[in-house]
């Protein structure tokens, strides 16, 4: 297997962009990508390109990525289109690794994009609910579920429940959200970026069981683009960020004999990295909720089981804190659009180990975690992506 390097890295705001289509957003987050590498579009062997709701939201079910790139000048190369829910890019992004490690090819880019925002906010919550198992969803929820809003919180609020999660507080739950919204409020690429006070998050809208709803994250528009390369670019060494691991598997459906997806992969992540927890200096982790975000530092081993409180207690997981988690605001405050979250994620981590995030910079950071999540099956999400980046 060859080392893979990631060249460039380029992603747009995220936002409600009403006046903005998917292809325009698209377009700015590959011009991006590609000047930060260094490279042409003529440079780029294969596209590969994460996208999860545009048939519902456009209706345009198939051939997203070659319809979004027509004009970037990449059209010609073999276009692979990818869907996997909420881990759409960051499967991309696995396959675009794999394409590079394996010696198939020497330069790729990997784009995400999602246009959520629709003047029809029921295409909206259907998309969102789609991330399940639709014949579950409709023998939970009754027929019609989700056409008014979106059940997935619903599931959230349940399963917060079921993985012990109550535990936490509606208190320590708004932490969390606060944090994430400070980060955001340093962050130009941000959907919120109005840093917050608890009081302010315990007073927003209840959406379910404790969550409220500036403890979830917010449909979201925007693009993130990647480019991948077997050669490290030496005429830019202090910026060169590479692979270390990246691990795609999907969750155990209803057999809860095994560990839950994100468990075994982390485990795999680690040891394809030839790393641990205690090497990480700075994660963005899939932070669809508050409480989602309390339960993965116990499933990534940033701490031990039962000990996520402390985290949150110490500040340790603040800006300044021993583990920077989210600095970007994570999908609570920067915001989720889908298919482009995985792949902003891992722009966030590029831009901090080159030292370019200004007030929200991890100092020194030199190996960081991503973590992203795709849908839901049964007892344990539908896919889970790691990636492992190292300086």
């Amino acid at each position: 297997m060859r080392d893979v390097w990631i060249r460039g890295a380029a992603m747009t705001r995220f936002g409600k962009h009403v006046d903005r289509s998917a292809r325009d957003m698209v377009e700015e987050a590959v011009a991006g990508a590609l000047r930060d590498a260094g490279v042409e579009a003529p440079d780029v062997q294969v596209v590969y390109v994460g996208n999860a709701a545009a048939g519902l939201i456009s209706g345009q079910e198939s051939i997203r990525g070659q319809v979004a790139l027509r004009r970037t000048g990449l059209l010609g190369v073999p276009i692979v289109n990818v869907e996997n829910a909420d881990a759409s890019s960051s499967t991309a992004l696995h396959l675009g690794w794999q394409a590079v490690a394996s010696g198939m090819h020497d330069r790729v880019l990997v784009l995400g994009y999602e246009k959520l925002d629709h003047v029809d906010v029921a295409r909206s919550f259907r998309a969102a609910n789609a991330t399940m198992d639709l014949t579950e969803l409709a023998d939970v929820f009754g027929p019609g579920a989700g056409h008014e809003r979106s059940v997935l919180m619903d599931l959230y609020g349940a399963r917060s429940a079921v993985d012990g999660a109550e535990r936490f507080g509606r208190e320590l739950l708004a932490e969390v959200s606060v944090k994430n919204h400070y980060n955001a409020s340093l962050n130009p690429n941000a959907h919120r970026q109005q840093a917050l006070t608890a009081d302010q998050v315990l007073a927003s809208r209840v959406v379910a069981g404790p969550l409220t709803r500036l403890m979830c994250a917010p449909f979201s528009d925007g693009a993130a683009c990647l480019v991948l390369s077997a050669d490290r670019d030496r005429r830019a060494a202090a910026d060169a960020v590479g692979i270390a691991a990246s691990v795609l598997r999907s969750g155990h459906g209803d057999d809860e004999s095994g560990p839950f997806g994100v468990i075994a992969a982390i485990r795999e992540a680690y040891e394809l990295a030839g790393a641990g927890p205690e090497d990480l200096d700075v994660v963005e982790l899939h932070d669809a909720t508050a409480a989602g975000e309390l339960l993965i530092y116990e499933r990534l081993g940033l701490c031990p089981d039962g000990t996520a409180e402390e985290l949150v207690r110490e500040r340790a997981t603040w800006l300044g804190g021993r583990l920077p988690v989210n600095p970007s605001g994570g999908l609570i405050a920067r915001g989720h659009p889908m298919g482009a979250t995985g792949a902003a994620q891992v722009v966030e981590l590029v831009w901090q180990l080159r030292g370019r995030c200004g007030a929200r910079q991890v100092p020194s950071a030199r190996v960081a975690l991503a973590h992203n999540i795709g849908g839901w099956v049964g007892t344990d999400v539908a896919s889970v992506c790691i990636h492992v980046l190292s300086k």
